[in-house]
């Protein structure tokens, strides 16, 4: 129902005007005000979609009252009604953006067709609101989806530098030099407040979100050099954390700051040992290197230990178990314990490595040392030897299943090429972790996974754009871009040729082919 506001001194006029624009229109509401002065008031509040205003009235003329009603309401149409035909007041309303006007006395019909004008223009503009909202919606969604899924391949794998450049463009992420990794601990249970995190951070922030796998969150921040790198990650932290409210077990590990995206990884390792200890009372920690070492508390420390052990056997990163066990071993020996109790140390990490195996499907022995170590020394040779021997049972179970799986992604990608495919989405397809997918594409193919997507939608785009009467916007949709400028952003730096290029080299070599034949 649109609101219709009639302005004027005489109120026969407004009456008159209101019995005719009733009898013609059913959803229309319809106020009168008597002066230009009442009908700003009217306006600032009631918002009309249109207003039938009389240019001479004492007090403030209707002139004067269309620039103020602007001024509050951009999106009002006014209509002028005046007894004088003259151009003076014919210019100054155009330059206050009015529509149409009437001369006074105005026949019903010349009402009534300038109403219905007016009406659906604005019918009009709604809809053309709605479809730039819903495809605004729908495009910020795709994004959100890009975004978690760089984060995971920055921390975890490698993100073509292509994705990265135009990631920063589209979600108007200010250029830094500086970045640095925070993460969230999640307690079990709590992930559903997600977006909850993501809606407190994305105004004004600079800040990439990733998704949360196991108990971890983390976020790369781009550095705001209006402010200092401490008082920047506390204040985001602080943001974080509100959102939590006063639950127990949420913290924030802040890492280093590094100068590049490639050095990205270490800010986030360094994240995590700042979560180590989650005692402190302000909730967030900042990474240093005297965290690193043991101190007193050594059941505190490997109890951390266990967990991100688990994490790591999981994703299959066997380095990082390796690294992690043997960083026990000699933070141990540097506290002093005897080689015998680190051995057994070291040993009750490698068999909860054998049980985190076992509940993904993977059998493997429980190992044990074969003779009880001289010094630390022989206890880190002889476990690195254990370390591998796990790890050997662990590839050759997942090669077995990764040539089926790759095909199965491959296929899924190659036909769903057009949606806004998730790692998550992937790795509902064949069962496997979204980070393993993305480590296992990358090793098995040499290519990212959100490149091989971005080659098949260019790849049918190319084929789309031989018909002549298909629009380039209607192809960017059908191959699964929003946002046609993106579309043709990344078909440049794919073919180094603009999608309308590209197809004109296709309609010239069809002529050629023509005048051959």
């Amino acid at each position: 129902m649109f609101k219709l506001l009639l302005v004027d001194d005489e109120p026969v006029e407004r009456d008159g005007m209101q019995a005719i624009l009733q009898h013609a229109f059913q959803e229309i509401e319809i106020r009168q005000a008597k002066n230009g002065k009442t009908a700003v008031e009217i306006a600032a509040q009631w918002k009309p979609d249109i207003v039938f205003m009389d240019i001479m009235m004492p007090a403030m003329n209707g002139l004067e009252a269309i620039e103020k009603i602007k001024q509050a309401n951009n999106d009002t149409e006014f209509v002028m009604m005046t007894a004088f035909d003259t151009f003076d007041y014919a210019r100054q309303a155009l330059k206050l953006g009015v529509k149409d006007y009437l001369l006074k006395p105005s026949k019903a019909s010349e009402i009534v067709a300038t109403t219905d004008k007016l009406f659906a223009q604005l019918r009009q503009k709604v809809k053309e609101t709605a479809e730039r909202r819903q495809e605004q919606g729908a495009l910020q969604k795709a994004l959100a989806i890009v975004e978690t899924d760089i984060v995971t391949q920055l921390l975890f794998d490698h993100v073509h530098e292509m994705h990265i450049d135009l990631l920063v463009e589209m979600l108007d992420t200010q250029p830094a030099e500086e970045k640095f990794v925070m993460t969230l601990l999640v307690p079990e249970g709590a992930e559903q407040i997600y977006s909850d995190i993501k809606g407190r951070i994305s105004n004004g922030n600079n800040v990439w979100m990733g998704a949360c796998y196991g108990s971890q969150l983390p976020f790369i921040v781009f550095r705001n050099p209006v402010h200092s790198f401490r008082s920047q990650a506390i204040t985001l932290a602080k943001e974080i954390l509100a959102v939590t409210g006063r639950q127990e077990g949420w913290f924030v590990g802040i890492g280093t700051v590094c100068q590049s995206l490639d050095e990205i990884r270490t800010s986030y390792q360094k994240s995590l040992v700042a979560m180590l200890d989650i005692k402190v009372p302000s909730r967030y920690l900042f990474y240093s290197d005297e965290l690193e070492p043991i101190k007193e508390d050594v059941p505190a420390f490997i109890k951390q230990q266990e967990k991100r052990i688990a994490d790591f056997v999981r994703l299959g990163e066997w380095e990082a178990v390796e690294a992690l066990v043997l960083d026990l071993i000699r933070q141990l020996e540097h506290t002093g314990e005897k080689v015998l109790r680190t051995q057994q140390r070291s040993l009750e990490f490698l068999w909860l490595t054998t049980r985190v195996m076992a509940e993904i499907g993977i059998e493997a022995e429980a190992p044990f040392y074969s003779i009880p170590a001289k010094d630390h020394r022989q206890l880190i040779s002889e476990t690195l030897k254990l370390i591998q021997d796990l790890k050997k049972i662990y590839m050759s179970h997942y090669s077995r299943l990764e040539v089926d799986k790759i095909h199965r992604i491959k296929q899924f990608i190659t036909e769903h090429s057009h949606e806004d495919i998730s790692l998550d989405a992937l790795a509902r397809q064949v069962d496997l972790s979204p980070i393993y997918i993305s480590k296992m594409f990358k090793e098995k193919l040499g290519i990212n996974y959100i490149d091989f997507l971005t080659e098949c939608r260019i790849e049918k785009a190319k084929k789309l754009l031989a018909d002549p009467e298909k629009s380039l916007k209607a192809i960017a949709l059908e191959v699964g871009y929003h946002e046609p400028n993106y579309f043709s952003k990344v078909f440049r730096k794919m073919n180094d040729l603009s999608p309308t290029e590209y197809r004109m080299t296709l309609f010239k070599a069809g002529k050629t082919e023509e005048v051959g034949t």
